[in-house]
């Protein structure tokens, strides 16, 4: 948040919407075959959060005793009669079937989780960031609809929060820029059939009555003055008066009041 110092009648609260509202925060699922990680930002950060006791983390919490049996051996062979012998790998070439069994009942698991304790209450995007092979059996898996068709086709394990969050913003920028301009066309197409307002004094009575459903404020513009809560009348002033707070910050607030 900015340093900012306002003394009013009513809260200045409008940086904290602009960062709380949901269109350009999303959710990253960082994926392996035995782990994951649920990751939430915005365009300047990304943090790890705690995905809570329903989401599995690991392969086994899900699977437990039920995991299939294990599809690679560690021999050693004596090289002379006291020594320690060289352990040799064996294992076959190629995915077997098991391992994908387990890939996909381990997705399905977390797919689940997620979208009932994250993806549906909080309304936000999820971005995947996993290996390509991951990408595709988790896909064929996920019934989360918030799930995006395109995500981060690298090993997370190898990547920092913050080289997460610059490819995670490289997905989402493009996606946060579309919609903006969608609400914009939508503004002008309402304008155009006078259901839209970009005058001032206009808007904050339509605020009052009710009659808001969407607000688009400049972000970080800040006009002096105050909104009659009953009538919608606007004042201008000074903001060193002890009444006078933001004007787009009040009319954000009676917006919201008023359900829009």
């Amino acid at each position: 948040m900015p340093e900012l110092a306002i003394v009013a009648d009513s809260f200045h609260s409008k940086p904290l919407w602009r960062f709380l509202q949901s269109t350009d925060r999303y959710q990253v699922l960082a994926l392996t075959r035995d782990r994951i990680r649920l990751l939430e930002g915005d365009r300047d950060e990304l943090d790890e959060i705690d995905p809570g006791p329903d989401v599995p983390r690991t392969l086994t919490e899900p699977l437990g005793a039920e995991l299939t049996e294990p599809h690679s051996t560690v021999a050693s062979y004596g090289g002379n009669a006291g020594g320690s012998g060289a352990a040799m790998h064996h294992g076959r070439g190629g995915k077997e079937p098991e391992i994908e069994i387990d890939d996909e009942r381990f997705f399905r698991a977390i797919d689940r989780a997620v979208m009932e304790q994250h993806s549906q209450p909080s309304g936000v995007p999820l971005l995947l960031a996993a290996l390509r092979e991951h990408q595709s059996v988790f896909r064929k898996v996920s019934r989360n609809a918030a799930l995006l068709d395109q995500g981060v086709d690298m090993d997370p394990a190898s990547l920092s929060a913050e080289e997460l969050r610059q490819q995670a913003w490289q997905v989402m920028e493009p996606q946060y820029r579309a919609r903006l301009e969608k609400m914009g066309e939508q503004f002008q197409q309402a304008k155009a059939s006078q259901l839209g307002l970009d005058d001032l004094e206009e808007v904050a009575k339509a605020a009052v009555a009710g009659r808001v459903g969407t607000l688009l404020i400049e972000a970080d513009r800040l006009i002096a003055g105050s909104i009659d809560a009953q009538t919608g009348q606007v004042r201008r002033a000074a903001l060193d008066d002890l009444e006078i707070d933001d004007l787009l910050d009040d009319l954000g607030e009676l917006v919201r009041a008023r359900g829009g």
